[in-house]
């Protein structure tokens, strides 16, 4: 198992990871330091447990909000399909009774047609 040093707060750390995350872990250790670094900016020397906490809090806090906004997705997602759903019915309906009319229209059309041909009324052979 691979590891890597990653540097939080000033401080490397060694930790172990998945074949080819090693890329992926040293990018989140650097996302999770530039929440510190801000907070330093903000507050100074507060403290580095304290730092860390807040660091994690505000990285949960990005989490969940991005589970409201995947949440509201997901509903727009499903608010869409039944639409869609709804609008194939409505199309198929509306084939299903074009498809009728045309038959009828064809069912009278032939039967004139027929009367044309039985009265001979139709175009003379000269």
């Amino acid at each position: 198992m691979p590891e890597v040093n990653v540097e939080i707060n000033g401080r490397r750390y060694r930790m172990a990871c998945e074949d080819g995350q090693e890329t992926h872990l040293l990018g989140l250790a650097e996302r999770f330091n530039s929440h510190i670094e801000a907070f330093k900016g903000d507050f100074g020397e507060i403290g580095d447990n304290r730092l860390t906490v807040m660091a994690g809090i505000a990285v949960l806090d990005e989490l969940a909000e991005a589970e409201r906004k995947i949440a509201l997705l997901k509903q727009d997602v499903a608010n869409l399909a039944a639409a869609g759903e709804a609008l194939t019915r409505e199309a198929e309906e509306l084939e299903r009774k074009f498809a009728k009319r045309l038959n009828e229209a064809a069912r009278k059309v032939e039967a004139i047609a027929t009367a044309i041909d039985e009265t001979g009324a139709g175009p003379s052979s000269t």
